[in-house]
């Protein structure tokens, strides 16, 4: 007998069933409202005017140069986000976005080390994607063979790609030309990334939407995402219907993986250039507020990373302006988090 089967759908917070965009719309700026206002108690209990404070951060991310810099930071956002965003489809809570970024940067980096020329770059990408899949398939491996979860792995093998870089740009890699601090030797011109239309963004921003615009055709229209959603949302009933849910998992959580290395090496190649530490300046967790912000949705997660992008742009006036610690914008980003997550969830009829 064949079991036919439904996927639960994913919604967006942007629109939820039984309501329509205005009343979403709502939900969601009051839930920003409310983060705001709390995050300005806190900013008068440092001392601090929230007017003024917040109003230097619109400033600062509103200039020809800061809006720049938001788009090269979204970059990898985006490409990070979707790396949480496709792996939840099937259930999976892919929380090593951070150490799947900093191995396909240095898979990247070692390209880089030894292929030059015009091929250089695209094997560059390739190495970083590979990379980035490589160190997920760790976490997911032990999922599906011994049932390790995944968000546990995922989280502490950060710390070990953490310890690979380190290793590699104090002893066999660093820069024996350089200044004495731990990085390696800077990407030859041919290695980096093109800028876009004489500004300082580059390329990898369009690397970045095609693979977003690639995750929502695949989740939405085609079967294999309509399995991951099936698996997500029963895996012993997609198991009774004759899915391979073993292999859909670690599929997925490899596709995952590798657009988290790609978004390490755009970030290499576009704008760092060279291993170092402190690379990646929390580009996975930021990634991971996104995706949870949209609610895993592909295209809810871009303009969720755009967002954080642009805070995070707008949190350099915390320090330069207002003399707050950098932390303040994290705390921030936090607190927008749980009230769009809290103020927008789907409530149970009473």
């Amino acid at each position: 007998m064949t079991t036919q089967l439904t996927p639960t759908p994913v919604t967006s917070p942007l629109v939820s069933p039984g309501s329509g965009f205005a009343a979403a719309a709502g939900r969601w700026a009051g839930a920003l409202a409310g983060a705001i206002a709390i995050f300005s108690v806190l900013l008068l209990a440092k001392g601090a005017d929230p007017l003024a404070t917040l109003g230097d951060m619109v400033v600062s991310m509103t200039t020809g140069a800061s809006l720049e810099q938001i788009v090269i930071k979204a970059a990898p956002f985006v490409l990070a986000a979707m790396a949480v965003v496709l792996p939840a489809r099937a259930g999976l809570a892919n929380v090593g976005g951070e150490g799947q970024v900093i191995i396909g940067a240095v898979a990247g980096a070692g390209v880089g080390l030894v292929v030059s020329g015009p091929a250089a770059l695209p094997l560059m990408l390739v190495a970083g994607a590979l990379g980035g899949a490589l160190w997920a398939g760790l976490a997911v491996a032990l999922r599906v063979t011994v049932g390790v979860n995944e968000a546990v792995t995922t989280l502490l093998l950060n710390y070990v790609a953490l310890d690979v870089m380190l290793y590699l740009i104090y002893e066999p890699w660093k820069d024996a030309n350089g200044s004495g601090q731990p990085a390696t030797p800077p990407l030859a011109i041919e290695q980096r990334l093109p800028l876009l239309g004489g500004t300082a963004v580059h390329a990898g921003i369009i690397l970045a939407l095609l693979a977003a615009a690639a995750v929502w055709l695949t989740l939405r229209h085609t079967a294999f995402g309509f399995r991951l959603a099936v698996t997500g949302g029963n895996p012993e009933a997609a198991r009774r219907a004759g899915l391979p849910v073993a292999r859909l998992l670690l599929t997925a959580m490899l596709l995952g993986g590798a657009l988290a290395g790609l978004a390490g090496v755009i970030h290499l190649a576009g704008i760092e250039f060279k291993l170092r530490p402190g690379l990646t300046t929390n580009i996975g967790y930021i990634a991971f507020l996104a995706a949870w912000l949209a609610r895993h949705n592909p295209l809810p997660a871009v303009a969720a990373a755009f967002m954080l992008a642009a805070i995070t742009v707008g949190g350099d006036s915390l320090q330069l302006d207002s003399g707050l610690p950098a932390a303040t914008v994290n705390v921030l980003m936090a607190l927008i988090l749980l009230a769009v997550l809290g103020w927008t969830a789907k409530r149970s009829p009473s």
